[in-house]
């Protein structure tokens, strides 16, 4: 029987949302690592059972752990996320230098093909590798050591490497606020893909470098179309980022967080739009997800069960999902701790649990 498991990380622990390929009743299970902020949890597509969590706290630190069970049980994996090379600096937010300090772990993407690779984006922002299920991990540090990286800038959660795409030898990396960056050797050499971003912040407008990306995506059918949420704007790209086009249509506020794409139809994408750069909250109170069927510029809003007043929660960039199954299912966790989820596509939704901590991030697993 097919199990669907959906993997939510919040402000004060992990949980794990486990229904049937019906995905109209759910159980809860959690919180793992009670009080400690989850930022991300994530399971191997190679083999459904191992999970990998990043756990943080100001106090105590970045620890990674691993679930070989499908996260029954939980086993502390490497933690020494050192940087290599040159030490160098990045910008701070008053345009004076810093050094490289690692903070945390943002984002865990394991190979699609090897249980035991997985790599991790960091804070300050950084590209780490592990090929023995999180034990040890190496930087690959020809992205923080690229020429531009002076020049990289915290947007406001920090400097984070939050995005991470992974095709074959090429790969993907989106930091905030640096940009877009594309390796074609399996990450061991960069380039900037920004062309066609545009920044009020930054006074040159055609900047390489300086655009707060908030998160991209990728089909896997088509690995050369990217879709992309930014500080403003949500934008697309045909050529595999080497430019960008803007599609926010009709969208009534392009500012948001998290962006995402149906599993089986390449030119359908969901976005959350929120009021502004300052008011994290959804426009007049009204919760939405806005769906285009033709890959940006006409968009549609989706609010059969989700609260149309007085709603002032936030989704952040890595809070929504999407499944695999024939009817689509689309999942999204808010800052007031409710997961939604839709077993149509986007069509209506209903909440799998409301009460969780802040959701940071969801990911969800199909499971034979």
């Amino acid at each position: 029987m097919t199990q669907v498991r959906v993997l939510a990380g919040t402000r004060k622990g992990g949980f794990v949302l486990t229904s049937d390929g019906k995905r109209d009743k759910w159980s809860v299970t959690g919180p793992y690592f009670g009080g400690w902020e989850i930022y991300h949890m994530k399971g191997s597509p190679a083999d459904p059972d191992r999970l990998y969590a990043s756990q943080n706290t100001g106090w105590f630190g970045q620890l990674v752990q691993r679930s070989d069970d499908g996260g029954a049980s939980w086993q502390p994996a490497g933690n020494d996320f050192s940087y290599a090379g040159e030490p160098g600096t990045h910008m701070y937010f008053d345009g004076t230098p810093r050094p490289w300090e690692f903070k945390r772990i943002w984002h865990l993407e394991p190979s699609a093909a090897d249980p035991d690779v997985v790599y991790a984006g960091a804070e300050d922002a950084a590209l780490f590798k592990s090929s023995d299920g999180g034990m040890t991990w190496s930087e690959l540090s020809g992205l923080r050591l690229h020429p531009s990286a002076s020049q990289w800038g915290p947007g406001a959660g920090g400097l984070c490497a939050h995005t991470i795409i992974l095709q074959g030898t090429r790969m993907f990396v989106a930091i905030s606020a640096a940009g877009a960056f594309r390796s074609d050797d399996e990450g061991v050499t960069w380039r900037p893909v920004n062309r066609g971003l545009r920044s009020e912040s930054i006074p040159d407008t055609d900047a390489e470098v300086g655009h707060c990306v908030h998160h991209v995506e990728a089909h896997p059918s088509r690995p050369d179309t990217l879709f992309m949420q930014k500080h403003w704007d949500v934008m697309r790209s045909d050529d595999g980022g080497l430019s960008w086009t803007e599609v926010s249509g009709n969208l009534p506020t392009d500012f948001g967080f998290p962006i995402g794409v149906h599993a089986h139809e390449p030119e359908t994408v969901y976005v959350v739009p929120i009021t502004s750069d300052s008011l994290h909250y959804p426009p007049d109170g009204r919760l939405q997800v806005w769906r285009s069927r033709s890959g940006g510029n006409e968009w549609e809003p989706l609010t059969r069960g989700l609260p149309q007043q007085d709603c002032y929660v936030n989704v952040y960039r890595d809070a929504m999902a999407v499944d695999t199954l024939d009817e689509c299912g689309v999942y999204f966790g808010t800052t007031g701790g409710q997961v939604y989820a839709s077993a149509d596509s986007g069509d209506s939704w209903a909440p799998i649990v409301r009460d969780l901590p802040a959701v940071l991030s969801v990911e969800v697993q199909v499971v034979p």
